[in-house]
């Protein structure tokens, strides 16, 4: 699987977030097709096939993300420091 960018990432699931919460207050056929939307994307971007392999997808890989930040201030100290 292509890993998409960080705010790439970010974006979609803002967008899934704000399609269920307005789908969810307020349902209407504008809302339902946002939210298929939405979610169509989500699961395209991580390689999922539900909306929650989506969401367990993207977890995993913004945990990644931060992982490589880390470890990367961390080799970042390490160069500073020689």
């Amino acid at each position: 699987m292509i890993m998409p960018a960080e705010k790439e990432l970010r974006a979609v699931l803002a967008r899934f977030a704000q399609a269920r919460i307005e789908h969810d207050v307020l349902p209407t056929g504008r809302t339902s097709r946002a939210l298929e939307d939405a979610t169509y994307t989500l699961c395209v971007i991580t390689g999922s096939r539900t909306v929650e392999q989506a969401l367990r997808a993207a977890d995993a890989l913004l945990d990644r993300y931060t992982a490589g930040r880390a470890a990367g201030l961390r080799r970042g100290d390490e160069t500073l420091a020689a």
